[in-house]
């Protein structure tokens, strides 16, 4: 579970960050978040987390659960909240775009995004990840694994560094050791500095 709770941390430490950047007074959030690096990448890192679920976590577990309904109810609430959070993602790439609309708007989809994310990630650590460690076998959490790497591909360069950021050192060992010594090295020597380097949202947040 230590990849799952690491994707968590990461994604709880960005949320932090975007609710200070959109409640900056001094500045229009629409042009920050337009041009943060810290948005795209956290956004693509979740699309990659949930679509690796929904891809290939949620069918394998739905077979080994096929009679057991409420641990199913469970996988389709995990989905739903999958979807209710894209629509919330999507609405507020809409209000980035719209440069006229109403300052006011994009402050309540990110307190959305921060709230109904936040709800899932508790749920999902709450109840689904006990389950997932209950019944998962070593060859469905491989697969998992595997889909999850593929959807990465040649963004690890950039997600991984991210990923990692505030990561313990053991939870960084586990991350890293997986990869082969090539990309070990990369990441040490190019991926990380480079991702220290990033001001991700425009102003050192």
């Amino acid at each position: 579970m230590t990849a799952m709770y690491v994707m968590h941390d990461a994604l709880r430490r960005e949320l932090e960050h975007l609710a200070k950047a959109t409640a900056r007074p001094d500045d229009d959030p629409r042009a920050l978040l337009r041009t943060a690096a810290g948005w795209e990448l956290f956004t693509t890192s979740l699309h990659v987390h949930h679509t690796a679920e929904d891809d290939a976590l949620w069918p394998a577990l739905r077979r080994t659960l096929a009679d057991r309904p409420d641990d199913l109810a469970l996988l389709e609430a995990m989905e739903a909240e999958h979807a209710a959070v894209d629509e919330v993602i999507a609405a507020i790439d809409a209000a980035l775009a719209d440069p006229d609309g109403p300052l006011d708007r994009l402050g309540d989809l990110v307190d959305a995004l921060v709230t109904g994310l936040n709800g899932h990630l508790g749920h999902e650590e709450d109840q689904t990840l006990p389950l997932i460690q209950a019944v998962a076998t070593p060859q469905q959490w491989a697969h998992f694994g595997q889909v999850h790497g593929q959807k990465i591909g040649p963004n690890a360069p950039r997600l991984l560094p991210w990923l990692l950021d505030g990561a313990t050192e053991d939870n960084a060992a586990v991350m890293l050791a997986p990869l082969p010594p090539p990309a070990r090295a990369a990441y040490a020597a190019q991926w990380q500095p480079a991702y220290a380097a990033l001001n991700r949202w425009n102003s050192g947040v």
